[in-house]
């Protein structure tokens, strides 16, 4: 390059920087807050990357081989959001841009929001929480290089995605985070690019008053290549030569460390004012100066320069998309079979999984076992046949039984493997699961598994899926005190209410096979909303008649009926068969009683009004039974039998009786309380 054409670089360069941040400051002072000061610091970053590095087309948002840019310092949202405008993607115009921070009152809509949000073509997942960004990222890598391990051949390689991920300090010290960056390191993801904004400033001031860690070891300990950049304000060829060095690397996944300043040339500069809030007169007066001088340029401006500066990147995605497209057919001709399969993925359609279901029988001598057992079963028929299911563990694979993961295992010098080893990251595996999902959602249907006590350490990551409506399936066993002599600890006794309240989620407590195969059925046609399967550790100690795989697929169902009863008891998962039991015992007792199953909540309350009172019946009293506290049962029942504290360390029969939920505790309760007084209150707890 002469001299003469890297000045003009240069020039343009610098112009974009300055009218991206002089953007910035607008869409802040607009309606008086935001969070520009570290959109402003990343400025030169946000150029370097559109304009010089990501593989992207703004007229096809959705090209399934684009890279990923994920943005996990999720507050700086306003700097993509100009990115975006800029490039060319036509969902955001200048006019949504006036609409970041507005009090949106009456009517008022905008998809610059607080934090970008999946829903929005350009955006690739939802990101705010500190530290979810950057594990999203390392499983959106792992879905890319499970199909580039899938589909690409010599001569053939459809799948080129590299992911780039934004961090700031925080994020760094999220253990989500770093979770997330020691199995990346594990699994060699060199396919992954972190791009640390180092500005050394966090909400409450500077980085030393609550870190002093040799960030660039501890990285490089956990498996990663390391780049420093020392001048990332305004150094675009250092930043863009940094990052083709990332893209390069082959082995390990690199983090960029670039040192950046919050708030950059404003009043507020390396302060943790420059977190949140406007910007002053003086702030814009001194970003006018760098493309000027002119203090009449309006707000809310590109020039056409600049413009065109962003928009050959968005041309040169177009072509490359182009480019792809035609791979893509000469590899669908070429090989037919893996043809048929990318075009799957590409266009995610799913197997149909409805047919496997309802032809599906669990042999006898499983159903005989436990209901992780017998899950297991189901799942290993789905998942053998269908190469869309990828699923991780954290580390009790074997408790969970779900079986020889030997010859599928995805791993550093295997990326073609199904069964991700998460080790004992509970948080993470949620995290990474929702990126996996992300990257071209139903083009993989991800799963975890673990105790259901441990999807606590998961449930920040489960909650974002379920804000997300990524497709999902958390199986989780060891689901209530009869999980037996690991005691309180490990004995969910609150954990369903968490799950069972949590918005566009699906929690499922099937009691046999046939209930089970009603819940995959359920969770595998609702795939805008994650679901958790949740099975006991043992065995039941008696069976439940009329147990229905149609009829549990509605959520909850009659397992006996009895005209004008007088208590309906209704019951999920293993306790099913104790509801059974004493409905036996207050039948025989003359106390007419009916047993409902509800495997799932929400699935029910779906279900039309006429079935739902037709489900509940009108009984004197409606009882559920649960070894939870009972919180989400209220809103169908009048009576709960449930616990009223932790658990114990014993056996988990013993355990039943212990808390009275047993059968004959259960009958001998709503025994005294038929024959007693009327309750005085609208609900009761036994």
């Amino acid at each position: 390059m002469t001299e003469l054409k890297k000045s003009v670089v240069q020039n343009a360069d610098t112009k974009a920087i300055n009218e991206v941040r002089k953007l910035v400051l607008d869409c802040c002072r607009q309606h008086g807050g935001g969070h520009g000061g570290t959109a402003v610091g990343m400025a030169a970053v946000a150029v370097a990357l559109w304009k010089y590095i990501l593989r992207f087309n703004p007229k096809n948002p959705n090209w399934f081989d684009r890279d990923r840019f994920v943005l996990s310092n999720g507050h700086a949202g306003i700097l993509q959001y100009v990115m975006l405008h800029v490039t060319g993607y036509e969902n955001f115009s200048m006019e949504e841009l006036k609409g970041y921070a507005a009090p949106k009152n009456g009517n008022f809509e905008t998809i610059c929001h607080g934090h970008p949000e999946i829903e929005i073509d350009g955006v690739e997942i939802t990101t705010g929480p500190l530290g979810q960004g950057i594990a999203n990222s390392v499983g959106m890598a792992i879905a890319s290089q499970h199909h580039k391990a899938t589909f690409n051949k010599e001569g053939h390689d459809v799948i080129a995605s590299t992911i780039f991920c934004t961090t700031g300090d925080g994020c760094l010290q999220e253990g989500v985070a770093v979770e997330a960056m020691s199995l990346a390191g594990h699994l060699a993801l060199d396919n992954l690019v972190l791009i640390y904004d180092n500005n050394q400033v966090t909400c409450d001031g500077p980085l030393e008053w609550i870190a002093t860690e040799d960030i660039n070891a501890k990285v490089r300990a956990m498996g990663w290549n390391v780049i420093d950049v020392d001048e990332g304000n305004t150094n675009i060829a250092s930043i863009v030569s940094a990052l083709q060095l990332a893209k390069s690397y082959k082995g390990k996944p690199t983090f960029v460390n670039i040192r950046t300043t919050i708030g950059y040339n404003t009043s507020k500069a390396n302060t943790a004012a420059a977190h949140h809030g406007t910007f002053s007169d003086d702030d814009v007066d001194v970003v006018l100066e760098q493309l000027g001088g002119d203090k009449s340029r309006p707000t809310h401006y590109i020039s056409p320069e600049t413009y065109d500066y962003f928009r050959e990147a968005g041309n040169r995605g177009a072509a490359e998309e182009k480019e792809w497209s035609e791979a893509v057919q000469k590899y669908y001709k070429t090989y037919s079979v893996e043809g048929k399969e990318l075009y799957n993925r590409i266009h995610s359609i799913s197997p149909d999984y409805e047919k496997l279901l309802s032809d599906l029988q669990v042999p006898e001598k499983i159903q005989s076992g436990a209901t992780r057992e017998q899950n297991a079963y189901v799942f290993n028929q789905l998942f053998k046949d269908n190469r869309q299911m990828v699923i991780g563990g954290a580390d009790l694979w074997g408790a969970n039984k779900l079986g020889d993961p030997s010859h599928v295992v995805f791993e550093k010098n295997d990326y073609s493997g199904r069964v991700l080893r998460y080790g004992i990251r509970e948080h993470a595996m949620a995290s990474v699961t929702n990126g996996i999902s992300a990257y071209q959602k139903g083009s993989l249907l991800p799963m975890t598994a673990t105790f259901l006590m441990f999807y606590l350490y998961a449930a920040p990551g489960v909650r974002m899926g379920a804000l997300c409506s990524l497709p999902a399936i958390h199986i989780a066993t060891h689901d209530s005190i009869g999980e037996g002599q690991n005691g309180p600890t490990h004995q969910p006794v609150e954990v369903d209410t968490l799950y069972r309240t949590m918005p566009n989620f699906q929690f499922m407590r099937p009691a046999d096979s046939e209930e089970i195969i009603g819940c995959w059925t359920a969770a595998l046609g609702n795939l805008e909303t994650p679901s958790m399967i949740s099975v006991a550790r043992d065995p039941a100690s008696s069976s439940v008649p009329n147990t229905c795989r149609q009829k549990a697929s509605k959520g909850g169902y009659v397992i006996s009926e009895i005209k004008d009863a007088k208590v309906t008891l209704i019951s999920s998962g293993s306790e099913l068969q104790f509801a059974n039991e004493a409905a036996q015992i207050l039948n025989s007792g003359g106390i007419s009683t009916r047993v409902v199953s509800m495997p799932c909540m929400r699935v029910f309350e779906q279900q039309p009004k006429e079935y739902r009172k037709e489900v509940l019946g009108t009984a004197e009293y409606t009882v559920s039974l649960e070894p939870y506290i009972p919180a989400s049962w209220p809103k169908f029942c009048n009576v709960s039998i449930g616990m009223k504290s932790w658990g114990y360390s014993a056996s988990g029969l013993s355990n039943y009786r212990r808390f009275g939920l047993d059968g004959e505790s259960v009958a001998h309760k709503l025994t005294n309380l038929v024959n007693g007084p009327a309750p005085d209150e609208r609900w009761i707890a036994l």
